[in-house]
């Protein structure tokens, strides 16, 4: 395992400390009853019809500020196992519904959701825009636009969007509530971790894969790969408001996340990840607060598991709901 980050001895303990903010629970409940002032708006048309095996739909619904947010939905023909709601890694975007065949050849309905302004620099392209934009200067990318102001900040307003994924995927047909999911990797997982502490008790399992956003003050200092690396770039630069900026990270923190998200969960962290530092990943595991397993891969890096990975989730839900 790399020598930047902690020996695995202490890894599996790891419990970093919570920087909570004093209002972060007020700032999300306010930050979600804004979003829900907007009605949900669900919209849905009949897509690919090349999959015959699957029912296809191209969606939309209103996230934060009623911003459209794009989506798949695609569900067997067959009994449906239950709904995964399905989140992307960074830059990525939904793709084609040939991307996320995995979930309904398994038996389980997909909501596959894009990240608003992203999907253009990843191998699929995105359909979202992002139109609140930020009132902030901040390093090209994601990570630190609007970080001066968590009520600005880039990721407020993603995880509001994945809150309304859960709420929309509810309105669609073969969706059972007892059986809805959230998935991702990466930043995807840090997307996933969010939803399962945010929307409460609508998320009954959560799939969380070498999370993006966790530990990210001990990450800036361990790592200068991408994506953190923008976020070094802005502290470095912008040091009198360095404190500033990573006090709005301290909201979005997985970290604090996890002690808030009750659902049951599969966690997988890679040993040698260099883009999300394990350390990150055994502090939200430890952190979390329902019942929780991990799978570990001592030799891989930010690619984890991969297929394995996307088969121990299969089995874990199939087992889970069966």
């Amino acid at each position: 395992m790399p020598e930047f980050d902690l020996p695995l001895d202490r890894l599996e303990s790891y419990l970093p400390d919570r920087r909570e903010p004093q209002d972060w629970q007020s700032f999300w409940d306010i930050t979600l009853a804004e979003t829900r002032a907007h009605d949900l708006a669900v919209e849905s048309r009949p897509a690919a019809a090349y999959l015959p095996n699957v029912i296809t739909s191209d969606m939309s619904f209103a996230g934060f500020g009623g911003h459209r947010i794009n989506a798949w939905h695609i569900r067997p023909r067959a009994d449906v196992q239950g709904t995964v709601v399905q989140f992307l890694g960074y830059g990525d975007g939904r793709g084609t519904p040939l991307d996320w065949l995995g979930w309904p050849a398994a038996g389980f309905a997909t909501l596959v959701m894009d990240t608003r302004g992203q999907g253009a620099r990843a191998r699929r392209a995105g359909n979202t825009g992002d139109p609140a934009g930020s009132n902030s200067p901040y390093v090209e990318g994601f990570l630190t636009q609007g970080i001066l102001d968590p009520h600005d900040y880039f990721y407020r307003r993603v995880f509001a969007d994945a809150v309304r994924a859960i709420e929309a995927a509810l309105t669609l047909d073969g969706t059972d509530p007892e059986h809805l999911a959230v998935a991702g990797a990466s930043q995807g997982g840090a997307i996933a971790l969010a939803a399962t502490a945010l929307a409460g008790d609508l998320v009954r399992a959560s799939v969380i894969g070498v999370p993006f956003l966790a530990d990210v003050r001990r990450a800036v200092r361990v790592t200068e790969e991408r994506p953190y690396f923008e976020l070094l770039a802005f502290l470095g630069t912008h040091r009198s408001e360095a404190e500033t900026a990573l006090r709005t990270m301290d909201y979005v923190d997985g970290i604090t996340l996890a002690a808030h998200a009750t659902a049951p969960a599969k966690f997988s962290i890679a040993l040698m990840d260099t883009i999300c530092p394990p350390s990150g990943g055994f502090g939200v595991y430890n952190h979390y607060a329902g019942p929780k397993q991990v799978d570990v891969h001592p030799y891989n890096n930010h690619e984890g598991g991969e297929a394995d990975d996307q088969v121990a989730a299969v089995e874990w839900l199939q087992g889970l709901w069966s």
